[in-house]
């Protein structure tokens, strides 16, 4: 009896093991949106960690939004074949709170309970908080941010999805310069993001005969009123403001300024967007002279059109770059999955980035990126705009 009483418990641990590896498995019945679908579709988890509160919540919704719309449109159009099996996407998004130790915390959580093959993070603190274990733990990072330096640690699972920031500074300083003067204040994000941005820029705009008239940081994770940073910004007389972070916050930062009396121009860092901050603030106005990234609304790429409708008809919003960004990419993974013949093997599809970008259909084509480059981000061109007489017009970049 004691012998077959044991072999039962060895039965049902056996048991519980399985059930156990079925719930944590890739192929879980789940819909985009993390809902059973109830059929009996091999699903590949895709993973995402952003911020989904506090200050960037609005960002971070909508980096995640560009991801599930993909993830929704692959998913009812019947799904995708790699080596005869149909797969569909589930899409499991953790918040960060902006907070690289918790976007380690759930990259970790999300390759251990989801096997997520990519996981998605929108900013370069969390990139790099991942990129210490995304190779010895498998999954490749989609890193929606536009620092150079994390494609240039040579971590080979790593794909940045928008243009590298440093190739807006040569444009942004000459517009301002030759529009409003010499003299800039900085006062931009206080992330890892914002003191990069600030190492690049003002080198160059002292070289190129500028002068830094004032030099902080904005903690937007602390900072709600920015009437004492600005005030002291502004007793040093700039020409030119330097900003940025995500939108919502940064349009305020631009708003208390002129109603701090400044009448000078906007350097806005690619995080914010111009259409936002407009939207943010209630008009153009206060923006005059303010020069960043092209709004996707003003896109005369292929596949803009349709997005911009269809995600405003899903959201009951307008559409952004980073939305547009991080869908357009997701498509690239599926058909570097196709192209690959693989769904779980990061490595491998990282190698048919390139077949997957020209795989896209035109009419998802939101942005042409032609190629993944040797420092493995999306080499899409930079398109530049400023605000002039209240309307947002196209800047002609200078290499």
């Amino acid at each position: 009896m004691k012998k077959r009483k044991w072999s039962i418990a060895a039965l049902m641990t056996a048991i519980m093991m399985f059930m156990l590896a079925a719930c944590n498995s890739s192929t879980t019945n789940h819909n985009a949106d993390g809902t059973n679908s109830g059929g009996g579709d091999n699903v590949v988890n895709i993973g995402y960690s952003g911020p989904l509160s506090g200050p960037a919540a609005y960002y971070g919704e909508r980096t995640l939004n560009g991801v599930k719309m993909a993830a929704e449109e692959i998913n009812e159009s019947g799904g995708f074949e790699v080596n005869g099996k149909t797969y569909k996407l589930n899409i499991v998004s953790l918040d960060d709170k902006y907070l690289p130790n918790e976007t380690a915390a759930n990259a970790k959580r999300l390759v251990q309970e989801h096997r997520t093959p990519i996981i998605f993070t929108p900013h370069s603190g969390g990139v790099m908080a991942l990129q210490v274990f995304n190779q010895t733990d498998n999954f490749i990072i989609a890193a929606y941010t536009s620092e150079p330096k994390i494609t240039e640690t040579g971590n080979k699972l790593t794909i940045r999805i928008p243009p590298r920031y440093d190739g807006y500074i040569p444009t942004f300083t000459d517009y301002v310069m030759k529009r409003f003067g010499k003299k800039l204040a900085a006062l931009p994000t206080a992330t890892q993001y914002g003191k990069d941005w600030t190492e690049k820029l003002l080198p160059y705009w002292e070289k190129q005969g500028g002068e830094v008239v004032y030099n902080t940081s904005i903690d937007f994770t602390k900072d709600t009123d920015f009437f004492t940073i600005i005030t002291n910004a502004l007793k040093e007389k700039p020409d030119v403001l330097f900003i940025g972070g995500p939108s919502e916050p940064t349009a305020k930062v631009a708003k208390q300024a002129r109603e701090l009396g400044f009448k000078g121009g906007f350097i806005i860092m690619d995080q914010a967007k111009l259409d936002e901050m407009q939207r943010t603030i209630g008009s153009y106005e206060m923006l005059e002279g303010a020069i960043g990234v092209m709004p996707l609304i003003e896109s005369k790429e292929p596949g803009a059109p349709q997005f911009v409708e269809n995600y405003r008809a899903k959201y009951n919003a307008e559409p952004s770059s980073e939305s547009a960004y991080n869908y357009l990419a997701l498509y690239a993974f599926v058909e570097a999955m196709k192209a690959a013949g693989t769904v779980d093997d990061p490595a491998t599809i990282r190698e048919h980035m390139n077949e997957g970008l020209k795989n896209i259909p035109k009419e998802k084509q939101v942005y042409v990126v032609p190629n993944v480059g040797e420092d493995g981000g999306f080499e899409s061109k930079i398109i530049v705009a400023a605000v002039e007489n209240g309307k947002v017009v196209p800047i002609e970049l200078i290499k």
